[in-house]
């Protein structure tokens, strides 16, 4: 058959295609989608920077320049991080070739930037009580410089502290975000052979996307949520590919991102099942340590003087 006869059939069986399964979904999935290096690089970056990296400039930073009554400079990469990751994920929403709905992501969006303010609050004085050798391997009660605390009722004000912190402003900051990724990923589909493989630039930030994903998980203690992310980006990948459509490059990669995380966090949790210490705080079978924790417990004092 002549190449020109053989491009108008596939034209024609494409045409059959959209008509059989609606031009609305596929209208989205035949657009042109390139691989967002920028907005991916950008992404992964400012993670590993204002995101991991927050704590480890406060160890460093001496003390003289930022004083315990004053935001440190972890905090000041805190407040960059609720600017630009709103800023990034709207980015990446208006570059989802599928129409998203428009409600879901502002009320997601909001919700993000007021659970990641209680978060910088929360974790602002979490570290300063670091400083002054707080453990955080321990719970709030068992805490050396809790337990001589006068009065006693102080210690219930850090306990709520640490709920604002570790568990609601957690929450409504992970929650959101993963929220906005899936969004996100139901529109990385096509049927276009050409874009359902992963450039070079792709594969060379899956490594740095997949780690820091692990890092969220485990220092954020978001397994949950994480976990049910994947389960539906998997169930998705499948009903679609029932209808003719595979992830295209952007998919691929947050697809292959969440699955490195997840090969990384049964790894973590493998290595320290049997750190007693650890499994005193994290009872039960939802046993995920937090990096940070692990550096209290055996390395802080190798590194960090404390404060006076």
């Amino acid at each position: 058959m002549p190449p020109i006869m053989r491009r108008r059939q596939n034209c024609a069986m494409q045409a059959a295609f959209l008509t059989r399964h609606g031009s609305r979904e596929t209208d989205g999935c035949l657009r042109k989608a390139q691989f967002h290096r920028d907005l991916w690089c950008a992404f992964t970056v400012q993670n590993w920077i204002l995101d991991f990296g927050r704590p480890v400039v406060m160890i460093f930073c001496p003390l003289e320049w930022f004083p315990l009554n004053r935001p440190s400079a972890g905090d000041y990469f805190h407040m960059l991080y609720n600017i630009t990751t709103p800023f990034l994920l709207l980015k990446l929403i208006e570059r989802s070739p599928k129409t998203l709905p428009r409600s879901a992501v502002y009320l997601c969006i909001i919700t993000f930037v007021m659970g990641s303010s209680a978060h910088l609050v929360g974790d602002s004085i979490n570290h300063r009580l670091l400083l002054s050798g707080y453990q955080l391997h321990l719970s709030v009660r068992e805490n050396p410089i809790m337990r001589n605390l006068r009065p006693q009722a102080l210690i219930d004000s850090f306990e709520l502290l640490q709920y604002y912190d570790e568990s609601l402003g957690h929450c409504m900051w992970s929650v959101p975000l993963f929220l906005i990724l899936f969004l996100y990923f139901t529109g990385c589909f096509t049927i276009v052979k050409s874009e359902k493989k992963m450039p070079v630039s792709a594969w060379l930030l899956l490594g740095p996307s997949g780690l820091y994903y692990w890092y969220l998980v485990t220092e954020g203690q978001i397994f949950i949520p994480f976990i049910f992310t994947f389960f539906a980006m998997t169930a998705t990948v499948m009903h679609q590919k029932r209808k003719g459509f595979l992830p295209d490059s952007n998919g691929l990669f947050l697809l292959y991102s969440f699955s490195i995380s997840l090969v990384l966090v049964t790894v973590w949790v493998v290595y320290l099942w049997k750190d007693a210490v650890l499994r005193k705080k994290y009872p039960g079978v939802m046993y995920i340590p937090e990096p940070w924790a692990l550096y209290t417990l055996h390395l802080r004092d190798k590194h960090m003087p404390l404060a006076d």
